[in-house]
């Protein structure tokens, strides 16, 4: 045998050595979950260096192109190939990051990173894996011989056994169409089961009310692991008493105010709290807490079960807190914290603490509610909620008495008093000085994301420390008197459902503000008293923009009132908003202590106006005239004239534009009658929506 052939048959047979060793079964269900790559909105990325580089790249072109079979193109980015990120990451941060920026900036939850190296200690694909964590993806790695680092970071990984590193990387590409060939299997056993059921299925009309798909660039995963939206919530649980009374007199013998007559509610707190709010929404919720064996504990788990939340019990080593709010007048006047800090107790934890790794490995998104008494700090869930946080995306409400979060966390939040003492800073109020306490809090934790909320004014969303944030504001209505109790359980309940549904950050925090908002506007926790018809307490809060614009109009004009001012209302349809309009709104407000604009409903536009209008729809409407400094509410109204709005309203002043001088003015006698006068402001010439519509027409 000459030497040519030796060396070739030596080749040979570490390949065919390493062959049969492949984990075939794991590598053939890579395959069956790439092909749901195609159907849910997910992702695959791949890095690798050199020649894993190739392999990669190989692997992201038989995805969007095909393999052997026809079918959709699958989402799939080789991220060595962007070559200006590649270089330009490089150049600035060192490239041991050259992945990982790229997997925080396109990796969502639910996603797949598939990291390739032949030895497993790239370090480069390391933080990528790292990365990956933070985001929720889920990673895989195809490495050489285990163990090594990278195999034990990721969740799945296919080491191959070979010594050669030529060996290893043969073995990928097998590897890799092995992948795409098990691929292309599930689609067409999924193709053949969708025409199954097309067949035997009753054809649905063309008029059909069934919902149109989004647009492409607008779909999100559907959750972080598959369909999941179920929610896992983690802390202190306690039971809540409000006392509502009412003061009429101070104490004789010293400065006190006396709280007199009154009733008295309970409901669950803490951790529970934020359990039974997430609930409300209509989310299946298990709270993994500890509670004492007390008849307050027993009274705290017949609410829990009555709201519908599952309840694993670690069990408690003391009594069950309780907290009371004495509250008159809408405002709390003092709060009794009954118990010291008693921890969870180990006897029946340990059965408990299996069950509850049960739920959180199964759970679409954790949330961890920590009111520093204990649950959060304890050594063998914080084991199990580290693990949890490389599957789920782990939201931490942490507290300044409480735990640091787990590793793998994906976005905390604390209020922006919180984050002043976790991070030891001074007081200041201003959005400067909440962005610097959210930057000192990821500098702290990080690698996270901070979302801190700032009470009435939103929230700040930091994805990195060394970036310019994100601020979401949200808008109150001026005079109107809220409790925000609980607005933060119900934000961090809210952000973290967001993100089990496959929501990126920015838009879950944006969504828990506008959600938040309105649950304090619903009356906060008392919103749990009075459901609505479907059995949610949160659905009017959430629903119906209509019925919010006149509930919260009302209250601001009864506000107002009840101070002694002045309230102003305007009407009209406003269609398309131009200077004429402005400018009567500016005048208008000048008049009075806070202006309401009366706006016609799309219908209501439609019987006066024709069939084409409204240009812009009611919601948008409003929206643009709230932006305005002038406007402090809008109420829309479904009727041809505004007059059950007035009644509502009762308006001092009743305004209408200059076109209206020297006519007669059909809401006057109506105004009048409610004690209120109709005025005319100057008329802005040259600007009508209707002169506006047709001149766009004819252009």
């Amino acid at each position: 045998m000459t030497p040519d052939t030796s060396t070739s048959a030596a080749y040979l047979e570490q390949l065919t050595t390493a062959l049969p060793e492949l984990d075939l079964p794991r590598v053939a269900d890579w395959g069956t979950k790439l092909a749901q790559l195609g159907t849910d909105g997910r992702r695959l990325l791949v890095a690798g260096n050199g020649g894993s580089a190739a392999q990669a790249q190989h692997l992201t072109a038989e995805l969007v192109g095909r393999f052997q079979t026809e079918r959709p193109p699958i989402s799939a980015l080789s991220l060595h190939a962007e070559t200006s990120s590649v270089t330009a990451i490089s150049n600035d941060y060192g490239y041991e990051q050259v992945f990982a920026r790229q997997v925080r900036a396109h990796a969502r939850p639910g996603d797949i990173v598939l990291l390739m190296s032949g030895s497993g200690r790239s370090a480069n694909l390391l933080r990528a894996a790292e990365a990956a964590r933070e985001v929720g993806a889920l990673t895989w790695a195809l490495t050489g011989p285990a163990p090594n680092p990278l195999a034990t970071l990721v969740d799945e990984a296919v080491a191959v056994k070979a010594k050669a590193l030529s060996t290893v990387q043969e073995c990928h590409l097998v590897a890799i169409h092995l992948m795409c060939a098990a691929m292309d299997a599930a689609v067409a056993a999924k193709d053949d089961a969708d025409t199954d059921t097309v067949t035997s299925a009753p054809a649905v009309p063309p008029s059909s009310s069934a919902p149109s798909p989004k647009p492409a660039g607008e779909r999100r995963p559907a959750a972080a692991r598959g369909d999941r939206t179920n929610l896992v919530v983690v802390g202190d649980a306690f039971l809540d008493r409000d006392h509502l009374g009412r003061v009429e007199r101070v104490a004789s013998d010293e400065p006190a105010l006396v709280v007199t007559g009154g009733t008295t509610h309970m409901r669950p707190g803490g951790a529970a709290l934020a359990a039974v709010l997430s609930a409300a929404q209509g989310h299946p919720v298990t709270l993994v807490t500890a509670l004492g064996q007390d008849p307050v504990g027993d009274q705290l788990r017949t609410l829990l079960d009555e709201a519908g939340v599952e309840v694993v019990d670690l069990g408690l080593d003391g009594p069950t807190a309780v907290k009371t709010r004495i509250r008159a007048a809408g405002r709390t006047l003092m709060m009794l914290d009954e118990h010291d800090v008693c921890p969870p107790v180990g006897q029946e934890g340990e059965a408990a603490l299996a069950t509850a790794r049960g739920v959180l490995m199964a759970a679409g998104g954790v949330l961890v509610s920590d009111y520093g008494r204990g649950v959060a700090a304890h050594a063998g869930l914080r084991a199990v909620l580290a693990e949890a946080a490389r599957r789920s995306p782990l939201v931490w409400d942490p507290h300044p008495r409480g735990a640091a979060p787990v590793p793998h966390t994906a976005v905390v939040t604390p209020n922006n008093r919180e984050a002043r003492v976790i991070a030891s800073l001074a007081s200041g109020d201003t959005l400067s000085d909440d962005v610097e306490a959210a930057r000192a809090v990821a500098r702290t934790w990080g690698p996270v994301q901070v979302a801190l909320t700032r009470h009435e004014h939103g929230a700040v969303l930091l994805a990195d420390a060394d970036l310019p944030p994100l601020v979401i504001p949200t808008k109150v209505a001026a005079g109107r008197k809220t409790d925000p109790c609980g607005a933060g359980d119900f934000f961090a309940g809210h952000l973290a459902t967001m993100l089990a549904c496959g929501q990126l950050p920015s838009e879950a925090v944006t969504s828990a503000v506008e959600a938040a908002s309105a649950y304090v506007a619903a009356g906060g926790p008392t919103s749990l008293n009075h459901p609505s018809d479907d059995g949610s307490p949160m659905a009017e809060a959430l629903g119906a923009d209509t019925a919010a614009s006149v509930q919260g109009a009302i209250e601001l004009a009864g506000a107002v009132h009840a101070r002694g001012g002045t309230v102003v209302a305007a009407g009209g349809c406003f269609d398309l908003l131009h200077a004429g309009h402005v400018r009567l709104l500016e005048q208008a407000r000048q008049l009075g202590d806070c202006l309401i604009v009366c706006l016609n409903s799309d219908d209501s536009i439609s019987r006066l106006k024709g069939s084409s209008r409204p240009i812009v729809p009611a919601a948008q409407r409003a929206l643009v005239l709230e932006a305005l400094a002038s406007v402090d509410a809008v109420l829309v109204f479904d009727e041809d004239t505004p007059e059950a709005a007035i009644r509502a309203l009762r308006p001092a002043i009743w305004v209408k534009g200059g076109d209206y001088a020297g006519m007669e003015i059909p809401e006057d006698k109506l105004v009048s009658s409610l004690g209120g006068r109709t005025v005319v402001v100057p008329f802005v010439a040259g600007w009508s929506t209707s002169s506006l519509i047709e001149s766009a027409r004819t252009q």
